[in-house]
């Protein structure tokens, strides 16, 4: 990384910081404890050996969820505000507003300690918009939105003559897509995490996800390393102030039990990682600061089948062995760049059962027409459902469920996405797939 991509992050992530992430990439002097967001100069990105032929660049009907957090925290890049100046013709008026709006929302969140609080934060999108439309007018709120999306969807600027993540790979076409090459996928409304090798799904994780404010980003991202004993510098944050041990911007070691990272960080671009050390209470609910939250045990776990499917020749003892001397960074490359999929779907086909989640970022996807793309893509239609089935899926549309609704379609047996496998919901017992509980009941 050179040292102006480099400063610009730094810029960045300080505001993000700012807002009260843990989960915020660090900036380091120590080389070996700063996650690599682009692939090192000369070095080979190859992909999986087996790509998925069917892609397109997009496939989520899910696009728009720029908070105002998070606009603040992109108004801190000179590269981004100069990116809102040519696409949507912003004057420096209106960049000043739209900072002192963000800022002010955050000051907001931090007078009720928002960002802790475990709510539904539907209306966290839908008030933004709104904000921005009173500023900026409809035209402009929408073109602003598009460039932030999108620039947040990216994760981090490709380095001169490096390939972008959308580049190498691409998000599988249409809805519950699924790989047939290795990668990770996450739905977000599930709270679920799948890592898929070579197109089998070896393993499957339930997860916490971003807060409302804090969201996960949509898109495409990839992982490249694994940060072992990674250090944690404190944000400005009051959550933060609550702790007894730790200062805003002052550094905690690797190992400290007052390290919100856990023993293990896995980069996947600006500002997010996949990373431990949640309590299982928290898995399956909101958990984070824009990102993956997995227990400890399970982030020893898929570190472990990650590394093995980018062809890396790391052994257990050897994992061991780094994460033994708790005050040591380790950092590992990987072998073959995984791409990591965020995808946002709350209607899912598995195997004879429709599951439809609770909308949890507002992003309206719980629709008949999006209902009906599920059921196409699998070679059914709503009409051919039962009168009962096709009652119980509107009326789940209808409701918004709070949690997730399933529906047993026989009729559909053996289609759509794989059904979990070896689920690991946090609490220390894999319960198998469900085709095994479902013989052994």
């Amino acid at each position: 990384m050179t040292l102006r991509p480099r400063l610009l992050l730094f810029s960045l992530l300080t505001a993000a910081l700012a807002i009260g992430s843990a989960c915020t990439v660090e900036n380091s002097s120590n080389n070996s404890n700063a996650p690599v967001l682009q692939v090192s100069p000369g070095a080979s990105a190859s992909a999986s050996p087996t790509a998925s032929p069917s892609a397109s660049p997009s496939a989520s009907p899910a696009s728009a969820q720029i908070t105002l957090p998070l606009l603040n925290a992109l108004l801190a890049d000179d590269a981004f505000v100069a990116e809102l100046k040519k696409r949507v013709k912003l004057s420096d008026e209106q960049v000043d507003a739209l900072k002192h709006a963000s800022q002010t929302e955050i000051d907001r969140l931090r007078a009720s300690n928002a960002e802790e609080t475990d709510t539904d934060g539907t209306d966290a999108v839908a008030r933004t918009r709104e904000q921005l439309q009173s500023m900026l007018g409809e035209e402009k709120a929408t073109q602003l939105t598009t460039v932030a999306d999108d620039y947040w969807a990216k994760g981090a600027p490709a380095q001169a003559g490096e390939a972008t993540p959308t580049e190498q790979f691409q998000m599988l076409k249409g809805p519950n897509a699924v790989p047939t090459d290795t990668r990770v996928v996450v739905n977000i409304p599930a709270f679920r995490m799948d890592l898929f090798q070579d197109g089998s799904l070896v393993k499957t994780y339930k997860v916490g996800i971003g807060y409302p404010e804090f969201p996960l980003p949509l898109g495409l991202r990839k992982a490249q390393t694994v940060i072992f004993n990674p250090s944690w510098t404190p944000p400005d944050s009051p959550w933060v102030a609550k702790m007894k041990n730790a200062t805003p911007g002052e550094r905690i070691e690797p190992g400290s039990k007052d390290n919100p990272l856990g023993p293990i960080k896995i980069p996947i671009g600006l500002p997010s990682l996949i990373h431990g050390a949640k309590s299982p209470a928290k898995i399956g609910k909101f958990a984070s600061h824009g990102c993956v939250g997995l227990t400890t045990p399970q982030m020893k776990d898929f570190t472990a089948l990650l590394l093995h499917a980018a062809k890396n020749d790391v052994s257990e003892q050897e994992i061991n062995s780094y994460l033994a001397d708790q005050t040591r960074t380790k950092t590992v490359k990987l072998d073959n760049v995984i791409p990591v999929e965020l995808r946002y779907e709350t209607i899912v086909l598995e195997d004879g059962k429709l599951h439809i989640y609770k909308d949890v970022y507002a992003q309206h996807t719980n629709t008949e027409e999006n209902l009906r793309r599920v059921l196409e893509a699998n070679g059914a239609r709503l009409e051919d459902l039962s009168d009962e089935q096709r009652a119980q899926a509107l009326a789940a549309l209808k409701s918004q469920p709070k949690g997730e609704v399933v529906i047993d379609v026989p009729s559909l047996a053996q289609k759509g996405y794989p059904v979990a496998v070896n689920l690991d919901d946090g609490r220390g017992k894999p319960q198998g797939t469900s085709k095994k509980k479902k013989a052994a009941a």
